[in-house]
């Protein structure tokens, strides 16, 4: 949907451009904004490496395995129902760790890893859509006759396809993600950086106000959410 809508509003600006005799200052523009771009990645991976770079040898140091050790509490608070030792809250903790610390880029791996093992746990629990057909099967097997496993088999085979619903569990941390309290803003530092801001740090202060009133709102609307019957 974002191309189309993109590639609509580029469309609006030459057809304008043409309409009103403007079309050299719209590929001016547009070299422009090109060479913008290209300076814009450049201090961007500079950045990244950077950050990236550190995110590593925290992690070598044995700084993140701490820190995510620290925050089990606040996993175990937040998804009560995921066990103790499942990898889904290690990847969990690594990427509120990350986002904390601005570094969108290293969050991104931990959370794909974290949504993967959410999933795994999902089969695991036999929810439609998640529970394969053969798996099921061997569940059934294994009781003999009819069994949850085979209703499960049998509304995935009568719709044909595997529907899958996000688990409560999957929601929380998709929230949590995207309220993402940041203590160092580091994506905003560099754009202000690159585009000539006199003081590109000076949005840490409201930017760590703004992630934590996000934060702790989406905290307390999934804990709602979360003693609601259907929730």
């Amino acid at each position: 949907m974002l191309n189309y809508i993109w590639a609509f509003m580029i469309l609006i600006g030459v057809v304008y451009g043409a309409f009103t005799g403007k079309m050299a200052e719209v590929t001016n523009a547009a070299l422009d904004s090109a060479g913008d771009a290209v300076s814009l990645c450049i201090t961007m991976i500079g950045v990244m490496a950077l950050w990236v770079g550190l995110m590593e040898i925290a992690q070598k140091s044995g700084l993140i395995a701490k820190l995510t050790r620290g925050i089990q509490p606040f996993i175990s608070f937040l998804f009560p129902r995921i066990p103790k030792r499942h990898p889904a809250r290690e990847y969990i903790a690594t990427n509120l760790i990350a986002n904390v610390l601005g570094l969108g880029w290293a969050c991104t791996p931990a959370g794909l890893k974290a949504m993967e093992e959410l999933a795994k746990l999902e089969e695991e629990r036999g929810t439609v859509g998640y529970a394969s057909a053969d798996v099921g099967a061997e569940i059934a097997g294994g009781h003999g006759g009819k069994s949850v496993a085979d209703g499960l088999v049998d509304a995935n085979r009568r719709r044909g396809k595997r529907e899958r619903i996000a688990s409560s569990e999957m929601c929380t941390f998709l929230i949590l993600n995207i309220s993402s309290l940041q203590l160092i803003p580091v994506n905003m530092i560099a754009y202000r950086s690159q585009y000539g801001s006199v003081n590109p740090a000076g949005i840490i202060a409201p930017a760590i106000v703004a992630t934590f009133v996000s934060t702790l709102t989406a905290v307390v609307y999934c804990k709602a959410k979360d003693r609601k019957p259907g929730g």
